[in-house]
C-alpha cells in the first residue's frame, strides 16, 4: 500500500505493518481516510496473528495504531471501511460472498473497543436478504444496507446491533441476473442515497428514501464501481474502456 502524488505520480510513502520492530507481510484491503487529522485506515490480512485494521499518518507515513481482529469476528477481510467524523468511529463491514456470513461493526480507536456490532450468523443460507454493501448515515443514526435485489435495509445505531428493517419497495431489478453480475454498491452525497445495480444507478431522496431518478446507459455492461465528487458522478463499467461521467445540471439563471 502506498501514497502517490496526484500531480507528479511519484510515491510519497509506502505503508507497512510493524509489530515489535519487525515489518510484517500483510495484504491491504479496504481503505478509508480521516480528512480532519490525516489518518489512513486499511484492513490488513496477515500470515500469523496480525489480522485487523491498521492506522497510518498520511503526512509521515508512519504506523500509529493497529486494532487486532477479535476471535470469531472478521476485520482483516473487510469490504468497506468508513470513517465517521461525528462519532470518531470507524465502520468496518465484511460481507457475503467474501465470507459466508456478514459482519458490520463500529470501532472506537480511543478505547480500543468495538462499540457496535451486527452479524447475520444464524440466518438461513437461502435468505434473499444477504447484505452486499453497507454505509453509515450519521445524521439519522442509521446504517443502510442493500441486498443483491437492491432492497434497502436500515439498522438503528442506537439499538446496539438490532435487526434490519427492510424496505422492499425499492426493488428495481427485473428478470435474471446478467452473465457478469456486479453486486450493488452504496454512496451518500448531499442528503441523497445512491445505489448501483447491474447497469444502472438509482437515486433515493427524502426522509423515506423515495426513488427519485435512475441513471443508465445502453452499453458498457454492469457497473463495477462508482464515486461522487462535487457535482459529478463517475461510473466504471465491466466492459473494457467504458467509463461514464454524469453531471448535475447547473441551476437556472434567474
Amino acid at each position: 500500500m502506498a501514497l502517490f502524488s496526484a500531480s507528479s505520480g511519484e510515491i510519497r510513502h509506502r505503508f507497512q505493518v510493524n509489530q515489535e520492530d519487525q515489518v510484517k507481510s500483510d495484504t491491504a484491503g479496504a481503505l478509508s481516510f480521516s480528512t480532519e487529522d490525516y489518518k489512513i485506515f486499511s484492513s490488513c490480512k496477515g500470515r500469523s496473528n496480525e489480522y485487523g485494521i491498521g492506522v497510518w499518518d498520511q503526512i509521515t507515513g508512519k504506523q500509529i495504531d493497529f486494532y487486532y481482529e477479535p476471535i470469531g469476528w472478521s476485520l482483516g477481510d473487510a469490504d468497506r471501511l468508513q470513517w465517521l467524523h461525528g462519532t470518531n468511529c470507524l465502520l468496518v463491514a465484511t460481507l457475503f460472498p467474501r465470507k459466508d456470513n456478514c459482519y458490520i461493526s463500529l470501532l472506537d480507536f480511543r478505547e480500543k473497543s468495538m462499540v457496535w456490532c451486527w452479524s447475520d450468523i444464524g440466518a438461513p443460507a437461502t435468505d434473499e436478504r444477504r447484505v452486499r454493501d453497507a454505509i453509515a448515515m450519521e445524521e439519522t443514526n442509521n446504517i443502510c444496507v442493500v441486498n443483491e435485489y437492491e432492497d434497502l435495509g436500515f439498522m438503528d445505531l442506537r439499538s446496539g446491533g438490532g435487526s434490519v428493517r427492510w424496505c422492499s419497495r425499492s426493488r428495481l431489478m427485473k428478470g435474471k441476473m446478467p452473465d457478469e453480475p456486479c453486486y450493488p454498491k452504496l454512496a451518500l452525497h448531499e442528503g441523497q442515497l445512491f445505489s448501483s445495480m447491474n447497469d444502472s444507478i438509482s437515486v433515493f431522496s427524502g426522509p423515506d428514501w423515495v426513488l427519485t431518478s435512475r441513471l443508465r446507459r445502453s452499453y458498457g455492461g454492469s457497473i463495477c464501481d462508482f464515486s461522487i465528487g462535487g457535482d459529478r458522478l463517475f461510473a466504471l463499467h465491466n466492459e473494457e474502456n467504458v467509463f461514464d461521467i454524469w453531471e448535475t445540471p447547473p441551476p437556472p439563471i434567474a
